[in-house]
């Protein structure tokens, strides 16, 4: 509501030309709170406020915006003026963006930033997609450890400005070799004559530039740090990861695995924002290959024909038996899914995890069996025998929907596959297979049909 608020407020002051007062107003914003404000307003406008902004907090500005408005404003922009949004970006924004973007595009801003930004960009741009290399920046702090602190604190007022952050500095010895960390707060505690290589902390967790993203992200969440070094297979520090790169890559990884275990292909842009095609491009290919995997149900169905012709009453319990029993392994993935990414749980956990899913399907099982089983007799009018068969067959299909949904992802993940890809989906086609054979077999059995 607030964004609203002040899109229209600018607005208003657009339309009455009082430019200055725009840039005032928007002044007092944060960086991304400008952005939401001009990506709320129609795009013509949307530039006309753009161009307003002083050229430093344009780039703020512009790192905060979606891919197709960036892609819009920068183009809209003179190639003066795109170049100087370039050479205002971090480097890893800047990369990140120009990976978006058409060919021509990157050609056309590349050829009017500056040499450094140049080299900076390609030197990410060279990494492969998802990796550490790829997400990193190259404008960091280094020292050596021969500096005194007041060496130390001097380069950073020269070079801090240009850099992602300052909190963390990071030693190199002669080769450009990672030896030591130092945060500015020790800096700042220790006597202005102090040599660095004294105090600094030398046990330093590095990411290695192959890494990827999502091992990143692990790292992080591990040891809680806000910035973490990336380094070549010689130990040379090539560039630091910061937290707010990080936050990006668990929602992203986040979205994949929720579109995964829903059986959607993943795809790269908001929902609002991607075309019909291809959405139904994304979601046709499972629901095809969930279609043809659903006819064993049906076979089973047809297979059993004249058990249920001759104990109709049977025909009506089936989906109840079926939803419930996906609905159990859907639970019971869905917790091992995600202690697999959490590192909760590892494969030789399997054991362990089939015998609590075990005690956990029975309890459940007995409790659904219990109020179901009251259930038929009362309000559905069934005779004892019928209701017991949909009971019994209900225990046994939570505990074997349970341990299906509890073991599969473990397996997956265990020949290396990612575990999200037979979530839901395919763990109910499983066990609504199960669940009818063990429904007829019952039924068979105690019914002598």
């Amino acid at each position: 509501m607030e964004d609203i608020k002040e899109t229209r407020v600018i607005e208003e002051l657009l339309e009455n030309k009082q430019y200055t007062k725009i840039r005032q107003a928007l002044a007092e914003l944060n960086e991304a709170d400008i952005a939401a404000v001009l990506e709320d307003m129609e795009k013509e406008d949307m530039l006309k406020v753009f161009r307003i902004l002083p050229k430093d907090l344009a780039a703020e500005v512009f790192s905060y915006m979606d891919v197709d408005n960036q892609q819009f404003v920068i183009t809209s922009l003179s190639d003066k003026d795109a170049g100087i949004i370039i050479d205002n970006l971090m480097a890893d924004d800047a990369a990140d963006f120009l990976d978006e973007m058409p060919a021509n595009v990157v050609t056309k801003i590349l050829a009017n930033a500056s040499p450094e930004t140049r080299r900076d960009i390609n030197h990410l741009l060279r990494y492969p997609e998802d990796s550490a290399g790829s997400l990193m920046t190259v404008e960091f702090v280094d020292l050596k450890e021969n500096l005194t602190v007041e060496d130390a604190i001097e380069r950073i007022r020269k070079i801090g400005l240009d850099s992602e952050t300052i909190n963390t500095c990071y030693v190199l010895d002669n080769r450009r070799k990672l030896i030591g960390t130092v945060s500015l707060r020790y800096l700042l505690l220790h006597k202005a004559d102090e040599v660095i290589g004294d105090f600094m902390n030398e046990n330093v967790i590095s990411i290695n530039t192959l890494m990827d993203q999502e091992e990143v992200a692990d790292l992080f969440q591990k040891y809680d740090f806000l910035s973490m070094p990336v380094v070549d297979n010689e130990n040379r520090l090539v560039g630091i990861i910061t937290v707010d790169d990080v936050m990006d890559i668990i929602e992203e990884e986040a979205t994949e695995d929720i579109e995964k275990m829903n059986a959607i292909l993943p795809g790269d842009r908001p929902y609002m924002k991607t075309p019909v095609f291809e959405i139904c491009k994304n979601r046709i290919p499972w629901l095809l290959l969930l279609m043809l995997s659903s006819t064993f149900t049906g076979q089973i169905i047809t297979s059993f024909e004249d058990a249920l012709s001759s104990c109709v009453v049977l025909t009506a319990f089936i989906p109840m038996l079926m939803g419930t029993g996906g609905n159990a392994g859907g639970q019971a993935s869905a917790t091992i899914i995600r202690g697999l990414s959490l590192n909760d749980i590892e494969f030789s956990d399997t054991f362990k995890v089939i015998w609590k899913e075990i005690r956990v399907a029975i309890f459940s099982g007995i409790v659904l069996a219990v109020c179901n089983f009251f259930k038929l007799l009362f309000f559905d009018k069934v005779g004892v025998t019928v209701a017991l068969v949909v009971c019994l067959t209900l225990v046994v299909t939570v505990a074997i929907a349970k341990v299906v949904g509890a073991v599969l992802p473990l397996i997956v993940k265990r020949i290396g596959l990612d575990p999200a890809v037979i979530a839901s989906p395919f763990i109910t086609t499983i066990v609504d297979a199960m669940s009818l054979m063990i429904y007829f077999q019952i039924a068979t059995a105690l019914l002598h049909i």
